[in-house]
């Protein structure tokens, strides 16, 4: 499929994750409230867990009808520099990443005109709470860290397709949970431009510098290392054709 087309897929998919975020804060709530599990420490991590591998596993398949569509920009280059999308280049991200963010611009904006007020808490973006450099660095291991985890547990995982998707939203998780004292470990630059376009804040240095810049950055270095790890040659370079 060509560009457009993915991008197109990029701009839906991404707007569907970031209007499905605070619903499933909602749903885990309320699956836990209806479990009795409420104390239960690691109640609330496993539900959210589940429900976060079944969405996944369903935009997968959304992704996969569009040629290879993602929500997150920071995902997109972790396969790029990987060399796991052989049809990626510089240009095609040049054009996918605005849509994603746009995707997140109308996810966000679906979000705050469809949930019902009394769940307002959930309507709530990434914040900066450490100074701008420590916040880039946290917000580039955070990504880094989740990068690496995905690229290992796809590809030197367990088998089973499940269990590998489990994996990966429970790594995420964690390093979300570790992140909300930082970054808030959003790992994905179009949902915080989401939030931050509708607080005005998309014009501001914060944003691209930590959470596009260092997500990015760390992306690119999870992808590295895994090449290293498991001696993944170089792509060949794209040849011009001649005029």
């Amino acid at each position: 499929m060509g560009i457009i087309t993915i991008a197109i897929g990029d701009a839906l998919l991404t707007s569907m994750w970031v209007f499905s975020m605070p619903l499933l804060k909602i749903f885990t709530s309320k699956i836990v409230g209806f479990l009795g599990a409420q104390t239960l420490p690691l109640a609330t991590l496993m539900v959210s867990t589940v429900l976060v591998s079944i969405l996944v596993m369903i935009f997968s398949f959304i992704g996969n009808v569009f040629g290879g569509a993602s929500f997150n920009p920071a995902a997109s280059m972790t396969f790029h520099v990987a060399g796991l999308k052989k049809n990626d280049s510089i240009l095609s991200m040049a054009v996918r990443f605005p849509a994603q963010a746009a995707g997140g611009v109308a996810g966000v904006k679906a979000a705050l005109g469809l949930i019902p007020a009394e769940y307002s808490n959930t309507l709530t973006g990434p914040s900066l709470k450490v100074d701008l450099h420590t916040g880039a660095v946290a917000e580039g291991l955070f990504t880094f860290g989740r990068s690496l985890a995905l690229l290992l547990i796809m590809f030197k995982g367990p088998k089973n397709g499940w269990v590998k998707q489990w994996l990966v939203s429970l790594a995420t998780a964690i390093l979300v949970l570790t992140g909300s004292r930082f970054t808030g470990a959003p790992m994905n630059p179009a949902s915080a431009f989401g939030w931050a376009y509708v607080n005005n804040r998309h014009n501001s240095w914060e944003l691209y510098y930590v959470y596009w810049i260092g997500a990015l950055f760390g992306a690119t270095l999870g992808a590295w290392v895994f090449r290293f790890m498991v001696s993944l040659p170089l792509p060949p370079p794209t040849k011009q054709k001649k005029a």
